[in-house]
Parts: C-alpha cells; structure tokens; sequence
C-alpha cells in the first residue's frame, strides 16, 4: 500500500476524543531600534516562564529607518501583525503590541491589562483541534469545529534562549537589549477545514530552534489550537 494512501487511513481512523487545552499564545511585537520596548521585552521573558503560556518575540522592521537594523527582523513578521491590526480594526501597527490568541491586544508595556487577557484566554472554554508531530517532517491536524472560511495552519519556530544585542544606533544606542523566544521562521502551510489533515515540515534553517504549530483563522484570526515539538 502506497505511503499517502497509508497516511489517509491512519488520519481517518484518528479517534474524536477531546484534544488537551492548548496553551494561551502570546505575541509581541516589538524592535531593537524601539525606545519604548525593553520593558516589554523584560515582561515577555518572565511570561515565557509560565506554565500555559506560549510567548514569542516577533522583531519588526519598520523602526529601521532610526539607526538600528533589527538583527531578527524580517518582513514577514510585520505582515503578521499587519493581518492583526486590520483584523482588530486597529488604526495602525505600534510597538511594543501584544496579542493574545489572536483575538485580543493589549500595549505591551500595560501588564496589567495583558495579565487580564491572560487569564481570561486561559479560562475560556476551547474545543482545539487535536495536533500530532510524527516525527521531525511532518504534523498531523485532527478533526474539529472551524468557522466560516476554515482556518490556516503556521508553522513557527524561534529560539528558547534569551539573546543579547548590543544596539550600537538608533534611539537605544548603547543599550543592551534582550530579547527571549524570538521568533527565527514563520511559514504558513496550508488551509485546514475541520478534518484530519496532514502537513509536511520542512528542515529547520538553524540548529536549536523550538518548533510550534498554529492553528488559527485565516488572516490573523482566532487561535483554535498550538502546540509544541517537544524535542
């Protein structure tokens, strides 16, 4: 029997069991050449601490023109927020931004309010997705309720540790910034529709880099479910 038609039988017979909670993603948005950012990036590190909390650090590019070239930042990563913004209504992309689960936004510099948005994701009610990595080249989606226009599945990966720049320009010039969770890679990889679904992973471009997988709807949408490559 050929290996898709195997993939296909193995996805069909997938049991329709609830998935586990996923953990509530949190985003920032935020630049090396940002003045008003280091606290935010300080608060990002502590919350990537937190047991049910993914946090991830997204460098922007568009605070370049001050002096500093962000060292992480890639264009893709301001898309992403961009997709956030016009979601959200929102008059136009700032930083330091949070958003929480893909539904809700809070200046990073006001804890206070991301902690409640926090908590709040965190005690919602969820009907994920289940999602499968089988083994370092391909994740599994499972079956599950999707809104109307069905929903994305992104591939991310960022680096666990907390990375040290030394800012030599710009608004932060002789500052260190430090940054944790950046976010080295984001790729979409496919539409989902509510049934089981496989994806190809493709190699990671660096060595030590995590690796998640979002589900959400299309266009910075709701997170419907993340998870984690465990090794």
């Amino acid at each position: 029997m050929r290996k898709a038609a195997l993939i296909s039988l193995f996805l069909l017979a997938w049991p329709l069991g609830a998935a586990a909670k996923p953990p509530v993603l949190v985003e920032l948005f935020t630049a090396q050449g940002c003045g008003s950012c280091n606290d935010a990036n300080g608060y990002l590190g502590k919350l990537a601490e937190r047991p049910g909390v993914l946090a991830l650090t997204y460098s922007v590019d568009y605070w370049d023109y001050l002096g500093w070239t962000d060292t992480f930042a890639r264009p893709e990563y301001a898309e992403r927020q961009k997709a956030y913004v016009s979601r959200l209504k929102l008059r136009e992309p700032y930083t330091p931004q949070v958003i929480v689960d893909g539904h809700e936004e809070a200046q990073g510099l006001k804890t206070a309010e991301v902690e409640r948005l926090v908590r709040a994701a965190a005690a919602a009610p969820r009907n994920p997705p289940d999602i499968r990595f089988v083994g370092a080249r391909r994740v599994d989606v499972g079956s599950g309720r999707v809104a109307k226009g069905g929903a994305e599945v992104w591939l991310i990966r960022y680096d666990p540790r907390a990375v040290e720049v030394a800012v030599r320009a710009g608004d932060n010039r002789g500052e260190t910034v430090v940054q944790k969770n950046v976010v080295r890679e984001i790729r979409r990889l496919g539409s989902w529709r509510g049934k089981p679904q496989a994806y190809r992973l493709p190699a990671a471009a660096d060595d030590g880099l995590k690796t998640v997988v979002v589900v959400q709807g299309p266009r910075g949408g709701r997170v419907l479910s993340v998870a984690l490559r465990k090794s």
